[in-house]
């Protein structure tokens, strides 16, 4: 496989991780590189990592969890997404500029933004493609488009104000019906 197919799905693939970035940087006031750099690592090694987990489970294992990943997907998102545009109207800005950066709410979102790598792995894999080469250029396609996501949501929400968390949050749930819509009906 030639680098430039894997850089393309890679930057697919990261279109996700990139609103999800916009909107961890609208909420993030405070060591705004420090946060760039943790979204980016987490999102570019979800992308990784689905995406050799994909090619590892094979076909019998996605078509157990294609019947529901749209779902988890839909979940997580709604439920981060929920929480934001909460903050947002309640006024809790600091807070949620420390939320942003927490352990679980990364690990959620890199999830919850992952999953279609996962696919892609499996696609892989049936095409017997190597995956160590492409699933790395996927991961530093995402890493680059996640860390690019949080520094351009900080300028947002420059000039936004606190209605950016309230468009981040709407963001995520966009995605995750988007997700869910897309495996329900097309």
């Amino acid at each position: 496989m030639d680098l430039l197919t894997p850089a393309v799905i890679g930057i697919g693939l990261s279109m996700d991780c990139f609103a999800v970035s916009l909107a961890v940087g609208t909420t993030t006031k405070t060591r705004l590189i420090y946060a760039a750099v943790i979204i980016a690592i987490f999102f570019g090694a979800f992308q990784a990592g689905m995406t050799m987990v994909g090619w590892l489970a094979g076909s019998s294992i996605i078509g157990f969890i294609s019947s529901y990943d749209h779902w988890i997907a839909f979940i997580l998102l709604a439920i981060v997404g929920g929480k934001m545009i909460w903050e947002g109207v309640s006024g809790e800005e600091e807070e949620a500029h420390i939320e942003a950066i927490q352990f679980v709410p990364v690990i959620i979102l890199s999830l919850a933004t992952s999953i279609d790598a996962l696919a892609v792995g499996v696609s892989f894999g049936v095409l017997q493609t190597a995956v160590l080469i492409p699933a790395i250029i996927i991961g530093i396609v995402c890493f680059a488009i996640s860390f690019a996501g949080v520094m351009l949501g900080e300028r947002l929400e420059d000039i936004l104000g606190n209605k950016m968390e309230i468009i981040g949050g709407l963001i995520l749930i966009l995605i995750g019906i988007n997700i869910l819509a897309g495996h329900l009906f097309w």
